[in-house]
């Protein structure tokens, strides 16, 4: 019998597996009900480990827990999307660039003091988000505010030093075993514009200066490139097998001409050193993906991570399988609100779930997940059940 690890590295390559690797995201779930006191009767003292060993459920170790810091001072980079977490393959340090700290309450700002000018950020995290589950912080400030504050955000990216931390990240490693797949992150953004787009500034304000300030936001993205650069070289070189490189893709917000020119390029740079190396990319697909199939297809990736089909969204798990042709592995498939009962009637849960594994096929280059993931309402019953019908399903043979 194949381990939950051995049956993830089988479905991405699209070898056969002895059944439907089947590997739902319940970090939150866990967290949001541990901290309510909601978690099932036996289940009640238990670690989230013991949940996945008892249930015989991988390890889903994709997204990372943005909670997971030493010092609360790893966190204060937050809003220029950097992330300094006890298992990351890298950390970066700010060099030559003094911060002014203040916190009120539930919110963080930092003060970034540059030769260009100052530059502020301010984020929040309260009692409501950790009830929920929620591990990252909400921006209320963000880095730019309007085109003067561009060479003074390139300068601090620009003064970023990248220190390998692989022992770190063998933490994560061995503390999934063989129960999943340890997913290095990179960086939550696809690309420099992407992390303009989803970090530094409102989304709102983006498509503005996207059309009146073109040349200027291309100026920035290339400043920043610089840092991811030196980002992936780390993390390339790790131990890890599979390496996360951006998230949240929509086809509202990362419009299909957008996602082409400044994140294509970028994913698919970044899929062919790993694919040099023998590594694998993925990228975490949740959102509205009608019109960017044929765009993740061109990034070269290997995972779709979080691949949410109608009704949550307008694609269809089939439609999305086809589009991808055996070329991408689909990490995801379950919409979230198939597991909750104000959403879904048990006989329309059983029938979306019936529907669901007679139109996967042969079943290869698919691990079945909750997408995005396990909401803390999720009516346990059916975690389970659906791991029963993923066993029941059978062997996978491409």
């Amino acid at each position: 019998m194949l381990s939950n690890r051995e049956r993830i590295l089988s479905a991405i390559k699209g070898e056969p597996t002895d059944r439907l690797p089947y590997i739902p995201r319940l970090d939150l779930w866990y967290k949001a009900n541990k901290t309510n006191n909601t978690l099932p009767d036996r289940y009640k003292k238990a670690t989230l480990i013991d949940i996945l060993d008892d249930l015989d459920l991988g390890y889903h170790y994709v997204v990372p827990d943005f909670m997971d810091f030493i010092d609360p001072l790893d966190e204060i980079d937050r809003a220029l999307g950097i992330y300094r977490l006890r298992t990351m393959a890298y950390r970066a340090v700010l060099r030559g660039i003094k911060r002014n700290i203040s916190y009120d309450g539930d919110v963080s700002t930092v003060e970034y003091l540059t030769p260009y000018g100052k530059i502020r950020t301010k984020v929040l995290y309260d009692d409501s988000m950790r009830k929920a589950g929620i591990t990252i912080t909400h921006i209320l400030e963000h880095a730019i505010k309007s085109v003067k504050d561009f060479e003074a955000v390139a300068y601090i990216f620009e003064n970023i030093e990248i220190q390998p931390t692989y022992d770190n990240y063998l933490i994560a490693k061995e503390e999934v075993g063989d129960r999943g797949v340890a997913v290095a992150y990179t960086t939550i953004a696809g690309s420099p514009m992407h992390l303009i787009q989803r970090e530094l500034m409102p989304y709102e304000q983006l498509p503005y200066m996207y059309y009146d300030n073109n040349d200027e936001l291309k100026w920035l993205a290339d400043k920043i490139s610089k840092y991811f650069h030196k980002v992936f070289d780390v993390v390339a070189k790790s131990p890890a097998e599979v390496i996360l490189l951006g998230a949240n893709y929509d086809y509202n917000i990362t419009w299909p001409p957008f996602f082409k020119e400044h994140i294509t390029p970028s994913l698919a740079s970044a899929a062919d050193i790993l694919h040099e190396q023998d590594k694998f990319l993925l990228t975490h697909t949740d959102g509205e993906n009608k019109g960017l199939l044929q765009e993740y297809v061109n990034s070269k990736i290997d995972i779709a991570d979080s691949i949410c089909p109608a009704p949550m969204t307008s694609l269809t798990l089939k439609e999305v399988r086809e589009a991808f042709a055996g070329k991408i592995t689909i990490w995801g498939g379950i919409p979230s609100i198939c597991v909750l009962e104000n959403s879904m009637t048990d006989y329309d849960f059983e029938k979306y779930l019936n529907d669901t594994l007679s139109d996967i096929g042969a079943g290869d280059h698919l691990i079945l997940s909750i997408a995005d993931t396990t909401p803390p309402g999720a009516k346990f019953s059916r975690i389970e059940k659906i791991a029963q019908v993923a066993k029941e399903f059978g062997p996978v043979n491409p």
